[in-house]
């Protein structure tokens, strides 16, 4: 005879939940008594160390974010974006009036701390609260960012956003699975890869396939720790470069 109480949550092979079951005795999916809808992104600041997300302002930002992206010896860092590279302000003006405007996807900017100006940007978009999703995206990080601390802290302050204090249980990373950078760039920061979607859209007059991946709220304490370590003065030399590796760390902390 099938207990119709509901067991202990396992988890199978390939991630899939499972260990409850219904009155038929039908595997189902964890209970969620008492979920609510969460908020949507609002206006605030991120603050962090080594650089702040502020929600973009196209009059305070445009033009420090264009000379920023200026500065990259050609437009490569545009290929899988579905806008730019922008050959004059005044056309990346318009592209940052009407992200500025947008509400989903949210966009921010990324000041650096040391200069106290914005070096690239980044966005919260697709949002579900009613399921506790939501995926970041927008990834433009100008040559003054790519590769420094601040490029690392910005995805962090947004996952700390969307865990801590909007309450979400699920954050994705989604790219053109041909962007070698950006599938290394999501596993790096630990998401976990999910699969590809064939044909999924058409951007920039070209087909992309998608890959897939994400970060659950079971999963956030422990990478959270990680980088908190990696981002700690501490793991940095004279010189700013890091002592250990966020993947070391990530190890570590998941151990625990």
């Amino acid at each position: 005879m099938i207990n119709k109480n509901e067991l202990e949550v396992r988890f199978n092979s390939d991630g899939a939940e499972s260990g409850h079951l219904n009155a038929y005795g039908q595997p189902i999916g964890r209970p969620m008594v008492g979920w609510t809808a969460r908020a949507l992104p609002a206006d605030r600041v991120l603050m962090g160390r080594f650089c702040r997300l502020e929600p973009l302002d196209a009059e305070r930002h445009a033009q420090a974010l264009y000379e920023a992206y200026a500065s990259a010896p050609d437009g490569r860092d545009w290929t899988y974006l579905p806008a730019g590279p922008f050959a004059e302000a005044r056309a990346y003006l318009q592209h940052a009036q009407s992200a500025a405007r947008s509400a989903d996807p949210k966009h921010y900017a990324v000041v650096d701390a040391d200069r106290n100006a914005p070096v690239g940007t980044v966005a919260l978009m697709r949002a579900d609260p009613a399921n506790g999703a939501i995926e970041v995206g927008w990834v433009a990080y100008s040559p003054r960012m790519q590769r420094k601390p601040a490029a690392t802290e910005a995805q962090f302050l947004l996952m700390q956003y969307v865990f801590d204090e909007l309450g979400y249980r699920r954050y994705e990373w989604k790219c053109d699975s041909l962007n070698a950078p950006s599938r290394q760039a999501a596993q790096r920061l630990g998401f976990t890869f999910e699969g590809l979607f064939r044909q999924a859209t058409i951007y920039k007059q070209r087909s992309r396939d998608t890959a897939w991946f994400s970060i659950i709220d079971a999963e956030w304490p422990a990478l959270k720790a990680a980088f908190q370590a990696w981002l700690a003065p501490d793991n940095f030399d004279a010189q700013g470069r890091q002592v250990q590796s966020l993947g070391a760390l990530r190890q570590a902390c998941e151990r625990r």
